[in-house]
C-alpha cells in the first residue's frame, strides 16, 4: 500500500511518500516540499499548490492520503493562509484519491513516540530510524509528511475511524449525514412554498424530524429566517 503523508503550508507544502508492505514493514519511497513564492498573490500561490500536488498524486498513485489538521496558533494570519493551502490539499486529494484521512499534531507525535509532546527532533529522529534513512530528511516539512505518513500507516488497522468527515471524531458527534439533512432541505423548501413562509422549517414535526437526524435536542427552527425590516424599507 502507497501512503501520501501531507504537512500543509502555504509558503511550503511537505509530502511523504511511503510503501507499506503485508508485514506491516514501511519503506520509504519519495519526500519533499512544494514551494510558493510570497511575492505572488494568495490565489496564484493556491494554483501553484495544486499544480505541484497533482503531479505528485499522478506520480505515486497513492491507495491512501493523510493530512494533518490544522492547528490555529496565535498567528490567525497565518492560520488563515494555511486553512486556505490545506483546503486546496484537500480538494486535489480527493479528485485523485478519495480515501482521505487526518490526524491532529498529537496523535501524530504519540503515535509514533509514545509521547503526545514530543518535539521536533525526536520525531525527526524516530522518522529516520524506523523508514532506515541514512539522514534526518530535509526540509523540516518534508520530514513531518513522512511521519504523518507512518502515523497513518500504524493508526490504518483501526478503518475509517481517522476518515475525513468522520462525524464520530467530533465531539458529541451531532452532524446530521449528508443524505439526512438535504431530505430535510428539501421538505423545509417545499412547506415554505406551500405555506408562502420565509422559514425553512415552521412546524414542530420537522424540528422533531431534524433533532432525530442529528441527535441535538432544542432546535428551534432551521433553514432561511424570515426576516422583519423596519416600516418603509425595502428588501
Amino acid at each position: 500500500m502507497i501512503i501520501l503523508g501531507i504537512d500543509p503550508g502555504i509558503a511550503t507544502l511537505g509530502y511523504g511518500v511511503i510503501e507499506k508492505d503485508e508485514r506491516g514493514n514501511f519503506r520509504a519511497v519519495a519526500h519533499g516540499v512544494v514551494v510558493t513564492p510570497k511575492e505572488e498573490s494568495l490565489p496564484v500561490r493556491l494554483a501553484m499548490l495544486e499544480d505541484g500536488l497533482r503531479e505528485i498524486l499522478e506520480k505515486y498513485k497513492p491507495d491512501e492520503v493523510a493530512m494533518e489538521e490544522l492547528f490555529f496558533s496565535k498567528n490567525i494570519t497565518t492560520g488563515i493562509a494555511v486553512a486556505h493551502a490545506r483546503g486546496v490539499a484537500l480538494l486535489t486529494c480527493v479528485k485523485a484519491c478519495g480515501k482521505l484521512y487526518e490526524y491532529t499534531p498529537m496523535q501524530i507525535k504519540q503515535a509514533l513516540t509514545g509521547y503526545g509532546k514530543a518535539d521536533k527532533k525526536q520525531i525527526q529522529a524516530v522518522v529516520t530510524s524506523m523508514l532506515r534513512l541514512k539522514a534526518v530528511p530535509k526540509p523540516d516539512d518534508a520530514a513531518d509528511a513522512l511521519g504523518i505518513a507512518l502515523c497513518h500507516g500504524y493508526a490504518s488497522r483501526f478503518g475509517e475511524l481517522f476518515a475525513v468527515g468522520n462525524m464520530t471524531r467530533t465531539k458529541g458527534n451531532n452532524a446530521a449525514p449528508a443524505s439526512a439533512y438535504q431530505e430535510l432541505m428539501a421538505a423545509g423548501a417545499k412547506e415554505s412554498k406551500r405555506t408562502k413562509s420565509g422559514a425553512g422549517f415552521s412546524s414542530a414535526q420537522s424540528v422533531n424530524a431534524l433533532q432525530n437526524a442529528t441527535g441535538i435536542s432544542g432546535v428551534t427552527g432551521v433553514g432561511r429566517a424570515s426576516v422583519k425590516l423596519p416600516k418603509g424599507d425595502k428588501k
